[in-house]
Formats: C-alpha cells, structure tokens, sequence
C-alpha cells in the first residue's frame, strides 16, 4: 500500500507537468499565431518607406471654420494611427496598408496604419486622401461602397495613390 506522502507527490508532479504542458501550448499558440499576410512586425523600429504629406486639401481653410462641428476620422476595429501636419514626413512600415485621411479637428492628415488583416469600417473619412500600399505577401485589398460593392481593388505596387474617401464605408487590406 502506498502512504499518503507518496500519492500526493504523484499528485503534485502531475499537476507540475500538466502547468507547464499548459504554459508551452499558450506560447507556442503566441508565436505561431500572426497577421494574416506574411509580414514584419507592424512598429516604428520596422524596415519603412518614409512618405510627405500633401499640402492640406483645398477646402480645408473653410472646413476649419465648420470644425466646431467637424468630426476625427476613425476605422473599426480600431488601428495605429498617428497625425501629420502637411508637408510633414511620416514612415509607411513594411507589411502595412497606410492612408491618409485630413482630419478637420485637427488640421492635419491622420494616418492609418492598417495592418492586421481585417475589413475596417471607416467613419468621418471625407474628400480627398491617399494610400500606400507597402504589404507584403501579394495581397489584395478592397475598398467597399455603402452597399458593399466593391469600388476599387489593388496589390502592392510602392506608388502613392490619391483616392477620394467620401463614397468609403469600409476597406479590407487583404
């Protein structure tokens, strides 16, 4: 017969073993688990293309008087966004989707960094704006109409293209 100091040994080892059986799992679920695209890490530290913001869209001057009113431009879910001031630089970093969109609060460009793959539903995202597409993998993003359809598609192809967001309600960036 086996005394109780032995069995709760057993037990106790068990329960060690089973702990960091668990443990491995969850960090190998970490590390294997990415964006959808094959790409580098999303941060400021990453391999990017440094970009200029444009001059500020032609209505912008009248568009500050309404600002009182005037909303931030945003995307659900959420992404990385900074704000540029016109003809400021701002780096596009490797494996992201980048717009550029004026935000009126501020009188500056917002950039979006879109990089997990994703259908992002843009709000406040009004008149002229731009991309650049510095994905990797041969994706394909869309960007989708008020009912859905798709009105315009592109790979990456390292040129900024200006796009006029007011007809936007989402965009997929693969």
């Amino acid at each position: 017969m086996r005394s109780m100091h032995s069995v709760h040994g057993v037990r106790a080892r068990r329960s060690v073993l089973g702990l960091i059986g668990a443990l491995a799992l969850m960090l190998a679920a970490v590390f294997t688990a990415g964006p959808a695209q094959a790409a580098v890490a999303s941060d400021d530290s990453a391999a990017g293309v440094v970009l200029t913001a444009p001059p500020a869209p032609q209505d912008a001057q009248s568009a500050s008087t309404r600002a009182v009113a005037a909303n931030s431009p945003s995307v659900s879910p959420s992404a990385r966004s900074t704000h540029v001031a016109p003809g400021g630089s701002f780096s596009c970093p490797s494996g992201n989707l980048c717009t550029e969109v004026w935000d009126p609060t501020t009188n500056s460009w917002e950039i979006f960094f879109l990089y997990s793959c994703n259908r992002y539903y843009t709000s406040y995202w009004d008149g002229a704006g731009y991309y650049y597409d510095f994905q990797t993998g041969g994706v394909t993003s869309y960007i989708y109409g008020q009912s859905g359809n798709v009105l315009h598609s592109f790979r990456p192809d390292s040129a900024l293209h200006s796009y006029t967001w007011t007809p936007v309600w989402s965009i997929r960036n693969c």
